[in-house]
């Protein structure tokens, strides 16, 4: 059997490149992606019932927001941005909040600081501070920390699986080993060496061998429950995004822990964002079925 951890022979930085460095492949990024998405997540910020940047750490972006649906007891989606744990912002993300609001769904969009601000490891164990926050003031921000899924993109999928890999217990005996009821990481950058070979991403992230490899759920973090992931990929995605999703799904699906795969038809690494937004789309449903809806 193949080695799933194998990568492209001779370190070619230009390959690692084409398949990781995705913004060169989509030069309207800035002038047409990033544009619509803040107008549309100024918009929710605008008409949806919201509060802002609610502090849970020391950090100068450990804030968070959360989008209210009207009920307390309605499921909780989490959402982690992506930008390669060196770029992006909340505030670029609110618009995802608009359908699952209208859903009947809680949402939380949170914020951490970057690389290299913070190093890879500081800015994982952010995010845990944000998910132990979320749960412990989960009835004073009126949500419901008992159905609690979180959802991630990109550097965000990593970040999903890192949470769905952590012993909750072992950090504080209050918090629950079940916290998280459900994980769907969207194009997660599942293994991190190849990451640390594409020159243009390192250069910020400063990842190492050692920290390449201690922060990859596929070497050091399987899952701590049996709770069930949906993992979900773009079919216009590069080959190594696919194979990044498709390892994890590999390793750790099994009889007792359910972990599937759902490829958005016809779109990259962008664009699912937008088919996600699109409250009749399947991959919509599939995540409001995760949610319990």
């Amino acid at each position: 059997m193949t080695n799933p951890l194998t990568y492209h022979e001779g370190n070619d930085p230009d390959w690692f490149d084409a398949q990781y460095n995705l913004r060169a492949a989509r030069p309207d990024y800035e002038v047409a992606i990033i544009p619509g998405w803040l107008d549309d997540s100024q918009t929710a910020r605008d008409t949806l019932d919201c509060t802002l940047d609610i502090r849970y750490g020391d950090g100068e972006k450990q804030r968070l927001d959360v989008f209210h649906c009207g009920d307390a007891t309605a499921p909780t989606l989490i959402w982690i941005h992506g930008g390669y744990w060196q770029r992006g912002d909340k505030s670029v993300y609110s618009f995802l909040a608009t359908p699952f609001v209208q859903k009947g769904v809680n949402v939380v969009v949170v914020g951490y600081d970057l690389c290299p601000t913070v190093s890879m490891t500081r800015l994982t164990e952010e995010l845990r501070e944000a998910m132990a926050f979320i749960w412990a003031e989960a009835a004073t921000q009126k949500i419901n920390g008992d159905r609690i899924t979180v959802m991630g993109h990109s550097a965000g999928g990593h970040l999903t699986q890192m949470m769905m890999a952590t012993d909750w217990p072992a950090r504080d005996a209050a918090l629950p080993t079940d916290m998280i009821k459900a994980g769907i990481p969207v194009s997660p950058l599942s293994y991190l060496e190849p990451v640390r070979l594409t020159l243009a991403l390192n250069e910020n992230l400063k990842l190492d061998v050692a920290e390449a490899d201690a922060l990859s759920p596929m070497t050091n973090h399987p899952p701590v429950t049996n709770a069930p992931q949906l993992v979900v990929v773009g079919g216009a995605e590069t080959d190594e995004f696919h194979r990044q999703s498709q390892m994890y799904v590999d390793k750790y699906a099994s009889d007792a822990r359910k972990v599937d795969i759902y490829v958005v038809p016809g779109v990259d690494h962008f664009d699912e964002l937008n088919v996600l937004a699109d409250p009749v789309s399947p991959f919509f449903a599939k995540t409001c079925a995760m949610l319990g809806l």
